[in-house]
């Protein structure tokens, strides 16, 4: 029973959302995407390209029916955090954890505001309750430089914050605008200006430092990144701040770096092995019930998070309907009409909402409360959690440990100490022992406990785990939003992080891991499952979607038909399926407060990644389990945070598609060529070639087809006459037009 039982006031309310009109035209698409596939059947001519289509267009109805399962009962969960003021006593200690991996990639400037905005947070006895422990998977200098300078700025910050209610305390954005300052605000206005000039020093020390000046000059502080590789090197791990060692009291928490063990000889399992040193480092250390993890680039928008997220891992009678506290992925300065379809605004209010009305919403990897005692494993059972036993169990589970043992049962058990940590530095060497990159080995990590190995989308099938062992999840969604990120721009970008997602749900859904399979054998609900394969075919839709693309281009190169003509009765079902599908998802982003605009932007952006990379992440996981290759985790640029504003000259223009030399960009590149051709042939032979009259040839359907997907591929096909990075490369055009040829050839024979 949770303490919110001990209470009269509730802390959450779990609301369904009614959809009664949704749900009607949804089974009206559902209805007419039937009424197509017996058309198909009854009308079957026995041609290939026409049995090609109705395979496509079955699955287009599974993927139908897995989307309804998912939108079908949507709720939200409202918080309660002024409630909280009766128990500020029982409020636990949250350990947070801040992954970053390349200093390049995801400048230490990005992960500093994203730690400041934690150090910053609004929660009672922050300094004793709180901890912030970040992964440098780099092992860099200067990020363990940046990440002291940011330590001693927050002396100044963090009680600038509460003294003048700061609302978003990423100094970044804080800083982005200046605030209207009236007769009364002379004390305000004078630290303002002073935390900007010190902020602005602080961009100024960390942009400029340099790796071979803090190896020669920062003293023994640095002494152990001395002759270290990337990916060899022994752990590191410096207690920067520790609140109580300060002589002034400054009540904010800790922070701890910590770069784990690395061996070329070893697997180090990407992030999923980064968060799993972290809970184990920060159990011999702080070892708080539950635990926040953060991407270094997903600041804290609303400084009220910790309490509003407790409200939900509190506030039910059972523990079980809550294991995990999932925030919704927002985006500061997004670009309007979210030109590359990666805002996933209307994405998170149907899907994210209707997913979240089953067992719960998915873990996305970032944002993300968890329960420690989870993530241990803990299964569910007839009469609560149950946890394990003996001490062999212990072992087998946890490694050889006797500190993390203890702390772990104590965490299973609730034995929990209410004293404060005086020194958490004498901690440091036990601490270093969990973070080697060989303890892992004969125990449960990275399987039963801990996130799970085995994918690039290590957080997703770490939260299917979890809803296979029984546990329930939630959303929070709280005004302002929880926290903020930035999303990748540009088509390289954007394409990147599709392909490696893509490439891990695949992984997931040909592994034993396959929802499947954990709802047949384990507890995992089979809605739940239907909504989990909602994403995972995400890859295998490509084929499929590829196949149908390109039934309109072979029908108009070789005078053939897949379309039922005007003549047809079947015409007007697929006509009538065209504009209600295209119409529901219109009025979907009406609702959501998007515009046509944004509407247009993503169905594009969707055909766009189909064709490229979930194509890619197809072919790559295919030829992996066959042995040809492997996958590779590819982190996404990150852009820089600074507060001066200046622009830089060699950033693109925002909402623009660029381009590099990416075999992503191949086939996609391809259909759309093959588009245009294929529209010219169709109507040169429509046009001219009047005499032949073959029957069974191409209508209006096939032009309209084609001419979609040439509207699609627009940026594509500008990037075929662009130049610089608004232009395709060479070594793209003429891969592209191998592929055109050959299917050119392919039509001809046929």
């Amino acid at each position: 029973m949770e303490a919110a039982a001990r209470g009269n006031k509730k802390l959450q309310e779990r609301v369904p959302i009614r959809r009664t009109a949704w749900r009607l035209a949804d089974l009206a698409i559902l209805f007419l995407l039937l009424a197509l596939l017996l058309h198909r059947v009854l009308h079957d001519s026995g041609a290939p390209w026409r049995r090609a289509a109705l395979a496509c267009e079955a699955w287009f109805t599974f993927m139908w029916l897995l989307n309804v399962n998912a939108k079908w009962s949507p709720v939200r969960f409202d918080t309660f955090p002024e409630n909280l003021a009766e128990r500020i006593d029982e409020l636990p200690a949250v350990d947070m954890f801040v992954t970053t991996a390349d200093p390049v990639l995801e400048p230490p400037l990005v992960t500093v505001n994203t730690v400041l905005s934690l150090l910053a947070l609004d929660y009672p006895a922050a300094g004793e309750k709180l901890a912030c422990y970040v992964s440098d998977d780099g092992c860099s200098p200067l990020t363990c430089y940046a990440l002291r300078e940011a330590a001693r700025f927050a002396r100044t910050w963090v009680p600038f914050c509460r003294r003048h209610g700061v609302a978003v305390r990423a100094p970044f954005r804080y800083f982005s605008s200046t605030p209207e300052f009236g007769p009364a605000d002379g004390k305000f206005l004078e630290d303002w200006t002073f935390m900007k000039s010190e902020y602005e020093k602080l961009v100024h020390r960390i942009e400029d430092a340099d790796e071979p000046s803090l190896l020669r000059h920062g003293g023994g502080e640095f002494a152990e990144f001395l002759d270290v590789e990337r990916g060899n090197h022994p752990t590191i791990i410096k207690v920067l701040w520790d609140n109580n060692r300060s002589r002034t009291g400054d009540g904010f928490p800790r922070l701890i770096y910590v770069s784990r063990e690395k061996s070329p000889n070893l697997h180090h399992h990407y992030k999923a092995g980064a968060m799993n040193a972290l809970t184990r480092v920060s159990a011999l250390m702080t070892n708080a019930p539950f635990m926040l993890n953060l991407d270094c680039d997903m600041f804290v928008n609303n400084p009220r998070v910790v309490l509003h997220a407790t409200c939900l891992l509190l506030g039910f009678d059972d523990e079980i309907s809550c294991a995990f506290v999932q925030t919704p992925q927002k985006f500061y300065g997004a670009l309007k009409d979210d030109p590359f379809g990666n805002q996933l605004e209307v994405s998170l209010m149907k899907v994210g909402r209707g997913i979240a009305g089953l067992q719960g919403i998915f873990y996305c990897g970032t944002g993300c409360f968890h329960r420690r005692k989870v993530i241990y494993g803990m299964r569910t059972g007839r009469e609560g959690t149950t946890g394990y036993s003996s001490n062999k169990e212990l072992h087998s589970k946890f490694g050889s440990s006797n500190n993390l043992k203890e702390s772990a049962r104590d965490v299973i058990y609730g034995n929990l100490s209410t004293e404060p940590i005086v020194d958490i530095s004498s901690c440091v060497d036990v601490a270093k022992e969990v973070a080697a990159c060989n303890y892992e080995i004969g125990t449960c990590w990275g399987q039963e406990v801990g996130w799970v190995y085995g994918s690039l989308t290590e957080d997703v099938l770490t939260g299917q785990r979890i809803h296979a062992a029984g546990w329930r999840s939630t959303l929070m969604e709280i005004e302002p939003p929880a926290f903020m990120g930035c999303a990748p721009n540009g088509g390289p970008a954007c394409l990147t992080q599709l392909k490696r997602w893509a490439s891990g749900f695949l992984e997931i859904l040909i592994s034993r891991n396959n929802p499947i399979l954990t709802t047949t054998f384990k507890s995992l609900q089979f809605r739940q499952c239907l909504a989990y394969l909602h994403s995972y075919v995400w890859p295998v839709r490509a084929p499929f979607e590829l196949c149908y693309a390109l039934l309109g281009p072979y029908c108009l190169l070789s005078n053939q038909s897949f379309l039922p003509k005007t003549s047809e009765d079947g015409f007007y079902i697929a006509l009538a399926l065209f504009i209600a599908y295209n119409t529901y998802m219109f009025m979907e982003f009406i609702e959501c407060g998007q515009s046509a605009r944004a509407c247009w932007n993503n169905h594009r952006m969707q055909r766009i990644t189909s064709a490229s990379a979930w194509l890619l992440a197809f072919l790559t996981v295919i030829l992996k389990t066959l042995g040809f290759s492997e996958t590779v985790f590819e982190v996404t640029r990150k852009d820089k945070s600074t507060s001066d504003g200046d622009s830089n000259t060699d950033e693109p223009e925002p909402g623009r598609f660029t381009f590099d030399e990416s075999t992503v960009f191949i086939p996609v590149t391809a259909l759309a060529m093959l588009s245009v051709i294929a529209i010219a042939v169709g109507a040169w032979r429509v046009v001219l070639v009047t005499t032949e009259g073959l029957p069974g040839g191409p209508g209006i359907s096939e032009f309209i087809s084609c001419g979609w997907l040439v509207l699609c591929f627009m940026p594509l096909l500008r990037g075929l006459v662009g130049s610089g990075r608004y232009g395709i490369p060479w070594s793209i055009k003429m891969k592209a037009c191998l592929l055109v040829a050959i299917f050119l050839l392919f039509c001809k024979r046929n």
